[in-house]
């Protein structure tokens, strides 16, 4: 279902009173008062303006006004709009003008069975909903309609909820039958009267004859959306029901959308269709029987693409207790498009179904779907099912069967092998696996599709001449008027669903349609919101400067990982875009996490960023520079000369229960920084419950702000290798439980070489440290500055319970032990508040570390217990904190510590933080 978050007018619509004129329809029509409404909007203009409240039209419209409907609709659009209620019986010719909206209450004829014939004419842009499954629209044998919409205006047919903006779906109203006098090989065999009761339809509602070119009307340019009502088991309402119409009925450029039941289905008849667009249909998308043999072309068949229920793209049948009743159904339909979906409940999504004794002459024809779908081409296992296949009844030419769930062909053990029959006795017949499809269904730019068709014009005069394989080729007809191709609208446009082109639909995870991205994505590709993205293996983002692709994530995505083998990885020169909000964050997480499971650190890999920044295990002759990152699998790279270099943004984005061990001192960060530079933009951010580190840097020169490391089992921030960044307010929690934690900072320069350029001196301001009991192979810690790291500290608070280990230390090295006295480590306008008699780690003979930060430093303290620094996460120390005029990065501040209750930074986007 669609949720219209443009408007809610649910108030509105439950205060509506139907008022149902009654009795038949019969009006004389004027000329419309102008006054009242002359709009035919189809669209949500913004309700800039307050309504006025509609009034009773002054001129007469078919039907009764309705009061009640025009204010609701009204408010919805944000413009006076006239509702009028249609019921009854239509006897004399009427038009459905575009000045108002018509209301269908109860079922609505038009004329008798063949008696008090009328025409019923709907003009382009007008919009017919109904009210609940009891309404529908019914054309009876001999009457017409001529619902003649235009492609920049079609004619709308849909629910009571989507003219008002609220919640819709399949089933909301009942749909459109038209009764013709064309055969039905139901009919009776002596030729006497026929008279067919059409399913889902009042008694009385009947077709059949013997008249094949019969006319009632036509539909041009007509959206048909969220109807379907089940009147009973096996008794339903379809979008477009054909019961015996003739080829005299003109219909062309024809969208049914969001059925409960079938799209379109024919009961005989010989009715004739161009430009037909059947999406997200819950059964049959087109379903024909006794006796159809109608033609079609350029037929579009998309399941939902949120994974909803479907069945079969075509299922089709002649008789089912005499298969080889004549007429036999037999239509022929070139280009034809059918994809299909995940969706596996009492039926599956499936592609075609020939049953019954149907004869089908198919012309390029697509079949194409992902991995959990079911069967795409199957012909039932009887005897005049199966004899069909052998003497013509059945063809298939020019098509291509691209199913990636290793059953393009069902056949029963004894029936004709279906694949050897598709393959090698019809003609121009192939099987592939990528027709390349865009994530709307046109093929792409050398797609196998184009130029690989048959010419059905030179089989029968009613086919264009075409080249193509499927519904569309180079020229996009659905566009502009069909729902989900920019048309077809209400009150607001259609969502973006489905899996981008570049990902493939899974089976979905907790009833959310569900895209994979694996391998290396060397062209751009957006993440769309509504979905969730799982990575399958190592996902790279470009090759090692070359291929390189920008990778942007929407607003609310989740992307999840299954395993330790799954992770993301952005190579030099390719970006990241992943843009949330505070109300809406990007979230990488695992599966568990996402079904509700038992979540824990180490459930899959994490977020790997490399760039071209510079690092100091470079070579140092300045020759190429390509680093292998730990974590990663071989060939994940970093390392250059460009300090400003940029790989994208991370805002509002968190990181959760990631980490893998690949192995003993090689795993995964929640985020590993490999030489990113200062183009880069971080901020708000969080890494939570990570079995490694949280972030670390491998050298680079990033700036972060807004930074959240909650539950990490090692240290939250790691740097080394010349790491020059800078950041500013940056929350270290380790977690509540006490369980694993380490350092909140361990920085390194070089283990090997201490004092090498260049050397590791980052610049961080605004930071609080909450350290917890743990006490394992490693405890809990504060900061640990080493192998000759260089820091630039200042407004820290630093604290923990009397189980926490040390709260600040500097190796007993001689390099970092000489930082501390000519300004390479720097730590000012900060508070210790450790309640483990650690403030303060040093070996003998070492730098008094205390003395160091409370005699030669500025603006320090010591306090004594946490609950004087801290209240929760937000910082209630009284310091003066370090003037940082002249720099662009830092902000002044009047505060110690990352969080201030007053403004919360972290609010309505992080976890674990209760």
């Amino acid at each position: 279902m669609e949720l219209k978050d443009l408007f809610k007018v649910s108030a509105l619509a439950a205060a509506i009173t139907l008022v149902g004129c009654g009795g038949d329809i019969n009006i004389n029509e004027g000329n419309v008062d102008n006054s009242v409404n002359n709009s035919n909007n189809t669209t949500n203009n913004g309700g800039s303006t307050t309504p006025t409240t509609p009034t009773t039209p002054t001129t007469p419209l078919p039907g009764e006004f309705n009061a009640g409907l025009s204010q609701a609709v009204s408010a919805a659009l944000g413009e006076s709009v006239v509702v009028q209620t249609l019921s009854g019986r239509i006897t004399s010719d009427i038009t459905l003008t575009n000045d108002a909206f018509y209301a269908l209450s109860g079922p609505v004829f038009v004329g008798n069975d063949k008696a008090d014939s009328a025409t019923l004419t709907i003009e382009e842009g007008t919009v017919i909903f109904g009210q609940s499954g009891n309404d529908y629209l019914v054309v009876s044998r001999d009457s017409k309609i001529e619902a003649a919409g235009t492609a920049s205006a079609p004619i709308i047919m849909t629910s009571l909820q989507d003219v008002v903006g609220e919640t819709t779906g399949a089933g909301q109203w009942g749909g459109m039958v038209i009764l013709g006098n064309a055969p039905s090989n139901k009919c009776p065999q002596d030729g006497s009267d026929c008279a067919l009761q059409v399913e889902g339809v009042e008694e009385g509602a009947v077709f059949g004859g013997t008249n094949e070119a019969d006319d009632s009307g036509s539909l041009k340019y007509v959206v048909v959306k969220f109807a379907g009502y089940e009147i009973a088991p096996d008794n339903e309402l379809n979008g477009v029901t054909f019961g015996g119409v003739g080829s005299g009925t003109e219909v062309d450029y024809l969208q049914v959308h969001s059925n409960a039941d079938d799209g379109v289905e024919f009961f005989g008849g010989n009715v004739e269709l161009k430009h037909l667009v059947l999406t997200g249909n819950q059964d049959d998308s087109v379903d024909w029987d006794n006796g159809y043999r109608g033609k079609m072309q350029y037929v579009y068949i998309e399941h939902d693409k949120n994974s909803g229920d479907a069945n079969r793209g075509i299922e089709a049948d002649n008789d089912g207790s005499t298969p080889d009743k004549d007429p036999q159904s037999n239509p022929m339909i070139s280009n034809l498009t059918i994809i299909g979906n995940n969706f596996d409940g009492e039926d599956d999504s499936e592609g075609v179904y020939l049953r019954e004794g149907t004869g089908a002459q198919i012309y390029n024809m697509v079949v194409t779907g992902p991995s959990e779908m079911g069967e795409c081409l199957e012909v039932e296992n009887s005897d005049e099912s199966q004899a069909n296949l052998s003497d013509g009844t059945i063809t298939i030419t020019s098509s291509v069967m691209a199913c990636t769930n290793g059953e393009n062909f069902k056949s029963a053990a004894g029936a004709v092998d279906l694949e050897n029959w598709f393959l090698n006795t019809q003609t121009g017949n192939s099987v592939s696996e990528s027709v390349m499809l865009s994530n709307t269904g046109a093929p792409m730019a050398g797609s196998p599709l184009l130029g690989a068709g048959t010419d059905a014009s030179a089989v029968d005069g009613f086919f264009d001449a075409t080249d193509f394989i499927g519904a569309v080729g180079t020229n996009d007809w659905r566009q502009g008027w069909a729902f989900g191709f920019g048309g077809g609208e209400i009150t607001a446009s259609a969502p973006v669903a489905g899996c981008p082109t570049g990902t493939t639909a899974i089976s979905p995870v907790a009833g959310t349609t569900t895209c994979q991205i694996s391998g290396r994505i060397t062209s751009d590709l957006t993440l769309t919101a509504g979905n969730l993205y799982a990575l399958s293996g190592p996902v790279f983002v470009g090759g090692d400067n070359a291929d390189s692709a920008t990778l942007t994530i929407e607003a609310g995505v989740k992307v999840f990982g299954r395993s330790g083998n799954d992770y993301l990885v952005v190579s030099r020169g390719s970006k990241i875009m992943a843009e949330g909000t505070a109300s809406k964050p990007i979230t990488f997480t695992s599966s568990q996490d996402l079904l509700g499971e038992t979540t824990g650190a180490g459930q899959w890999g994490g977020m790997v960023l490399l760039g071209n920044a510079p690092s100091n295990k470079c070579p140092q002759d300045g020759s190429d520079c390509a680093l292998q990152v730990e974590g990663v699998e071989e060939g994940a790279v970093f390392g250059g000369t460009n300090t400003e270099d940029n790989s994208g943004t991370l805002r509002y984005v968190v990181v959760k229960h990631a980490g893998y061990e690949i192995a003993p001192d090689n795993e995964l960060n929640g985020i590993t920084f490999g030489g990113i530079g200062s183009g880069t933009t971080v901020e708000y951010i969080q890494v939570h419950q990570n079995a490694d580190d949280g972030i670390e840097f491998f050298g680079g020169t990033v700036n972060l702000k807004y930074v959240v490391l909650t539950g990490n089992q090692d240290d939250s921030v790691d740097w080394d290798n010349g790491y020059q960044g800078k950041m500013q307010y940056v929350l270290v929690k380790h977690a509540a439980d006490d369980s694993d934690a380490n350092r909140a900072i361990e920085a390194d320069n070089d283990g090997s070489t201490p004092d090498k350029q260049p050397q590791s001196n980052p610049s961080i301001a605004n930071m609080t440290i909450i350290g917890n009991n743990f006490d394992g192979e490693d405890d809990s810690e504060g900061v640990y500055l080493r192998e000759g790291t260089g820091a630039q500290l200042a407004n820290f608070v630093i604290t923990g319970p009397a189980g926490m280990g040390e709260c600040f230390e500097v190796e007993n090295s001689t390099e970092s032990q000489l930082n501390l006295g000519d300004g390479t480590i720097t730590m000012t306008n900060s508070v210790i508040a450790c309640e483990n008699g650690e403030n303060f780690k040093n070996a003998a003979g070492a730098v008094d570390l205390q003395n160091w930060f409370l005699n030669t430093q500025s603006g320090n303290a010591v306090a004594a217990s946490q609950a004087e620094v801290v209240n929760g996460i937000y910082t209630i120390y009284n310091g003066t904190a370090k003037d940082f005029s002249g720099d662009t990065f830092f902000d002044n501040v009047d505060f110690i510590g990352a969080v201030e209750e007053s403004n919360d930074w972290t609010a309505g986007w992080t976890v674990g933080l209760e």
